[in-house]
């Protein structure tokens, strides 16, 4: 018999199947045929043949369906796997945190690969873009395909490059607040230091810093302190302004490139590294011991001797020299304002008044045995241009031995400072010191400072200073961990003026 001109072998013929080599789509029919073959026989003739030829027509109606869902459910399979490779290789190619956005999602639903949302910037204008290219990829015909892959790489290098650029997950930008309000009372205001006694006791706002950091990179670093404070400026002795009014300072505005721990060089606006508290106490009155910085340590613009921020280079870094812990600082700049009487910004941001620049090296040990132990000394060079005078020049020596713990410290600083006028044999030294002392007794820390500061009446640069000593005492009590309160009397002699005496309670906070 011609199987072939059978009416059974036709497009739905299990003999087909057969054919096909899809003999496993025949084992329902099968298992139906061996358990329902008894009752068929017993049938009639006519009857069997429309029962067989009904069964047939469902099962193999089936068979097709489930064949076209095969072939679906393949079809859809090789389809992600191509887009699973085009995107593992599109993001070999990305920054590190776009590459992790792309694996994420390396099998997207087929609604973005057929509209992707539209791109806006960084990772999901990139995510879109390659979407986008690999649904255009596979509904472009042959001829499509070549040009379609010529122009890829140019449109992925240049997304790429302005990833790397716009990426701002790779920096993480820091905010910590500091801030203090005080009440002051007595025969004279301590802060900020003038020559007219106080009328009233008064409630006085203190800085309100805001210290910013962030990481570039792996080397690169900033830093930077932006600090709103009321008061008059007070510069050797000159003060302007109203003392209600409120300003704007950047104190502190540096970039610092890490190499090692042995070159880190940085530039910018930073704190002078002469003696001990100017780098380790910035400007927020909750990280001190104290109410205020010793007069030695006073900003410029509040009655200070020193010229506590540079703007230039530094470079620091660890000395080998195994437990002694050495340290050194070397540090350019601009140095600091030279008029005479100085009422303008004594703090040379911009503009140096001279080619001339200042210059301080410096040298500290950290011994490993002693724990909290520092000991230095730094010399400090400049040449001042007064107008209408001769250049003055300035050499600051110091030193300092400190001891720092938990619950104990004990701060010992001492210099001279030492200007000379070119043409002229004089020279005029101002010797200063403090030392304060302190212990921690739960959430009670008692305190002690003594200060002094004794410049001659004709001191070229800060005529007004004159002599200032005297006693400090008071005690911190940590309300919280972030909220310290502080009672402090001050008692002051000065030369040729009345003595005075302050009393200044108040609450320094960080946030």
């Amino acid at each position: 018999m011609n199987l072939a001109s059978h009416q059974s072998f036709n497009h739905r013929s299990p003999f087909r199947l057969l054919a096909m080599g899809r003999p496993y789509l025949l084992l329902p029919l099968a298992c139906l045929l061996l358990f329902g073959a008894p009752g068929l026989r017993a049938q009639q003739a006519r009857d069997s043949v429309t029962v067989d030829k009904q069964t047939l027509e469902l099962m193999l109606q089936r068979i097709d369906e489930l064949e076209a869902r095969v072939r679906q459910l393949e079809a859809d399979k090789q389809q992600a796997a191509r887009v699973t490779t085009f995107f593992a290789s599109a993001s070999s190619s990305l920054p590190a945190s776009a590459s992790t956005s792309l694996s994420a999602s390396s099998a997207p639903s087929p609604v973005l690969l057929s509209s992707p949302a539209p791109a806006k910037s960084t990772a999901p204008m990139l995510m879109g873009s390659v979407q986008s290219q690999s649904a255009s990829s596979s509904q472009a015909t042959p001829g499509q395909t070549g040009t379609a892959q010529q122009q890829e790489p140019e449109s992925s290098q240049s997304e790429n490059v302005m990833a790397e650029r716009m990426d701002l997950s790779k920096t993480l930008l820091r905010i910590r607040g500091f801030g203090d309000v005080s009440l002051v009372g007595g025969n004279r205001q301590a802060y900020p230091p003038t020559n007219q006694p106080a009328q009233t006791t008064t409630f006085a706002l203190g800085q309100l810093d805001l210290f910013t950091t962030s990481d570039i990179s792996d080397k690169f670093k900033f830093i930077g302190e932006i600090v709103f404070e009321g008061g008059p400026d007070n510069i050797y002795g000159v003060t302007t302004g109203s003392y209600n009014t409120f300003a704007v300072d950047i104190e502190r505005y540096i970039i610092q490139y890490s190499y090692n721990d042995y070159f880190n060089i940085s530039a910018g606006r930073w704190h002078t590294g002469i003696g001990y508290y100017n780098t380790a106490y910035h400007h927020s009155t909750w990280l001190q011991t104290t109410t205020g910085r010793p007069l030695l340590f006073q900003f410029e613009d509040r009655g200070g001797i020193l010229p506590i921020h540079t703007v230039g280079v530094t470079a620091t870094g660890l000395i080998p020299s195994g437990p002694l812990g050495l340290h050194y600082l070397v540090e350019a700049g601009n140095g600091r304002e030279s008029r005479t009487p100085l009422t303008a910004e004594p703090v040379q941001n911009v503009v140096d008044d001279s080619n001339h620049k200042a210059f301080n090296l410096g040298v500290f040990a950290r011994p490993e045995k002693l724990r909290g132990l520092q000991t230095g000394f730094s010399i400090y060079h400049d040449v001042l241009s007064p107008q209408n005078s001769n250049r003055v020049g300035e050499t600051i020596m110091a030193m300092h031995a400190v001891v720092v713990r938990s619950n104990y410290e004990w701060l010992n600083e001492a210099m001279v400072i030492r200007h000379s006028i070119f043409g002229e044999s004089k020279v005029y030294n101002t010797p200063a010191f403090y030392t304060q002392i302190s212990r921690q007794f739960g959430s009670f820390r008692p305190y002690f400072r003594y200060q002094y500061i004794n410049a001659a009446k004709t001191e070229p640069i800060f005529p007004d200073v004159g002599l200032y000593e005297g006693p400090s005492a008071g005690v911190r009590f940590d309300a919280s961990e972030f909220v310290a309160l502080k009672l402090q009397y001050d008692y002051t002699v000065q030369r040729q003026q009345p003595n005075y005496n302050t009393l200044t309670l108040q609450i320094g906070f960080t946030f």
